[in-house]
């Protein structure tokens, strides 16, 4: 076999390779929040995430690429002589290799890096072994202070983004007719800024290609580099009229199209679940965007090193074509199958990191997230920045900033810590892994097969390792939020197993109280009591990994202790009917139902203030939720002190009435005195909710 045909085998093989790395770790960009959120389940996401990158990488991926990627390496003038182009064919290998390793260590680990970075840390490697003096250390500063530059301002948009919605929707009476009102006036401003990005990043090869075939001049359609104005009917403009005027209705077309289905659309939630139902239909359409455009424009971190060694392997002189190098169709046939594979097989890793170990996502945050992510990207394609900046530190940054909408203590600042120090190793683990390489590959395409080979075989080997969650419990169509559940949904199911107990302790008073055995019943009040007990271990044992709470753990458990009270109360009721028959006296037995239906009345209250602080939480405490908070509290209190009235009434009657059954009295008592500490325990929980109405 000739040793070019080796080398390019092995090269085609490396590429397949990157690209299927690029599809497990940066698919996260697209598909992470939404998954998170629940508004695609996992499987359904990485059906999306497949076609869209698919598409966007083979249909509307550029046709030429850049010989060095992102302008890290400069050999002036003297062009690519034979000897240089050889040493690069090599380097360019070594390169794509060491990125590809890098990319499979940090997916095993859910870590989501940068493809662009990571690839330009191994050309950076390369360049500085073959000729130091190449390095662009200008562009390296560049690309450094973008990483924090981009998660910074990707943060801070989407911060605003969530307040906004905080602001108009969630802080107004109706959060639910709010969003049906404004979702289309927001889906303007939003789909302009991705009509813009879409083009600029999505469509930049597609404009290339248009333009080279003479169909359009792509300078009226893409940012002026050169010569710029602010004036956009004119030569040179940073962004030309014809650009404006597509993002100005892709924004009034999703506008239109969204009002006509948010006024037809039968919604069978109301309240926050309706709103975040809105939400989830915007949050899919930027995803499928941000998927579509990263397969369009990133595919070139696979494709562009291939691209360069294709070009010097087949060339007739052996050099490399100076500046852009051409890109045949089976290689973004080989970027998009491999992005795609990457996706289908191991892009849950990161999608798991993105959407839920750095905070609580929902739909409307997810939707913040992305669109603060989308308008960075857009701001730092801009000419008067052009800097090269990574999707996946952008939305990083974004989630952390509708993270911290919800308070510090929302966001896992020690998982943030692990991605950012993954950040900082991709250049310069890349840059030495390429170093080696280069050296190990020693100019034969033998030991370029050999090498390659080995290296990927004993990477898979060590990091491939089954994982704790079972891969076929992720794929199940179910929503992702059903799998992992926040603490505040975990409360909230507690306080249902609570009410679940004192409703059987009610129907047990009741038999009771009509000279029915109640044994079943106070056995389904035990059983009930036990459930609760075992969805509280669950909870604890959940917030004892090191899930943060917007309120504070030792906040959160207080809270948690005094609504099992509750349950532990009522339990107590059910085994006091338990010991003896009760007093025989209609009114005595009527007074005492009477009593317990006050209980559960206020126990009811209590839960629908549990599901209200659920809703709080949601919308990053917006000061009206807090007011409806608030009211249910005060409700819990009224009602707490009318079961203290029908106590004291049915307290009164026992003790007038039963001076001929001293014992039977005593009986009666005591049960009105535990199902008075269920309603004080209902009153003290739901006031252990008052301190964060301070927040």
């Amino acid at each position: 076999m000739e040793p070019t045909t080796i080398l390019l085998g092995t090269a085609f093989l490396v590429c397949a390779y990157m690209a299927w790395n690029i599809g497990a770790n940066d698919v996260a960009n697209a598909m992470g929040t939404s998954v998170g959120s629940g508004a695609l389940t996992l499987r359904r996401a990485i059906i999306v995430a497949a076609v869209f990158e698919f598409t966007g990488a083979v249909f509307f991926g550029s046709h030429v690429t850049e010989t060095i990627r992102k302008g890290v390496l400069d050999f002036g003038d003297v062009g690519f002589t034979e000897e240089l182009s050889q040493k690069l064919m090599y380097g360019f290998m070594a390169a794509l290799l060491a990125a590809a390793i890098w990319l499979t260590i940090a997916t095993r680990f859910g870590m989501p890096v940068s493809t662009t970075h990571s690839i330009v840390g191994g050309v950076i490697g390369m360049g500085l072994y073959i000729q130091p003096s190449s390095v662009n250390w200008d562009k390296v500063i560049e690309i450094v202070l973008s990483w924090i530059a981009s998660p910074l301002l990707g943060g801070i948009l989407a911060f605003v983004s969530f307040f906004v919605i905080k602001r108009l929707i969630f802080n107004s009476e109706d959060p639910f007719l709010q969003t049906k009102k404004l979702a289309p006036i927001l889906a303007l401003p939003t789909f302009f800024v991705l009509g813009l990005a879409f083009q600029f990043k999505a469509l930049k090869g597609f404009y290339s290609n248009l333009d080279n075939a003479g169909y359009i001049n792509k300078e009226t359609w893409l940012p002026a580099k050169e010569g710029t104005t602010f004036n956009p009917f004119a030569d040179g403009a940073w962004i030309p009229i014809n650009s404006l005027v597509v993002a100005l209705a892709i924004g009034m077309l999703a506008s239109l199209i969204l009002w006509g289905v948010l006024k037809r659309y039968q919604f069978k939630e109301e309240g926050m679940a309706g709103v975040e139902h809105v939400f989830i239909w915007l949050q899919i359409i930027t995803a499928c965007y941000v998927a579509f455009a990263h397969g369009a424009n990133d595919v070139a971190n696979a494709i562009g090193p291939m691209a360069a060694i294709y070009d010097i392997a087949t060339s007739t002189t052996g050099t490399l074509t100076d500046g852009n190098v051409g890109v045949p169709l089976f290689l973004l046939l080989i970027g998009g199958i491999g992005i795609t594979v990457g996706v289908a097989t191991w892009g849950y890793k990161v999608m798991d990191t993105i959407g839920k170990k750095i905070t609580h996502i929902t739909p409307s945050r997810g939707f913040a997230a992305e669109f603060g992510a989308a308008t960075t990207v857009l701001i730092f394609s801009m000419p008067f920045l052009a800097v090269p900046i990574s999707t996946t530190h952008t939305l990083v940054g974004a989630v952390v900033g509708v993270g911290l909408a919800g308070g510090a203590g929302a966001v896992d600042f020690r998982v943030f810590g692990k991605i950012a120090a993954s950040w900082v190793a991709s250049l310069p683990i890349s840059a030495a892994g390429a170093v080696l390489f280069v050296i190990l590959f020693a100019g034969s395409p033998i030991n370029v097969a050999i090498v390659t080979l080995s290296a990927i075989a004993i990477t898979l080997a060590i990091v491939m390792r089954p994982d704790k969650v079972e891969k076929k419990d992720l794929l199940m169509d179910t929503p992702y939020e059903t799998l992992d559940s926040t603490p505040f949904d975990m409360f909230y199911e507690h306080a249902k197993s609570v009410e679940k107990t004192v409703t059987h302790m009610l129907t047990a008073v009741t038999v009771a109280s009509q000279g029915k055995d109640a044994s079943k019943h106070i056995k389904a009040t035990i059983s009930a009591e036990l459930d609760a007990d075992n969805i509280k271990t669950d909870l604890r044992n959940h917030i004892g990994t090191g899930v943060r709470i917007a309120i504070g753990r030792d906040t959160f458990l207080h809270m948690l202790s005094r609504q099992d009270r509750i349950a532990d109360y009522a339990q107590n009721v059910a085994e006091q009917i338990s010991f003896r028959e009760l007093m025989v006296d209609d009114q005595a037995r009527d007074n005492l139902k009477i009593m317990a239906e006050a209980v559960h009345k206020t126990v009811e209250k209590y839960s629908k203030a549990v599901d209200q602080l659920n809703v709080l939480t949601q919308s990053g405490f917006a000061p009206m939720q807090m007011a409806v908070l608030n009211d249910l509290i005060m409700q819990v209190n009224i009602l707490e002190h009318k079961a203290d009235e029908c106590e004291s009434t049915a307290a009164a009657y026992v003790f007038s009435e039963g001076d001929d059954k001293p014992l039977a009295a005593m009986h009666m008592y005591r049960i009105l005195q535990r199902l008075d500490d269920v309603a004080n325990a209902a009153e003290k929980a739901a006031n252990a909710f008052l301190p964060m109405l301070n927040k």
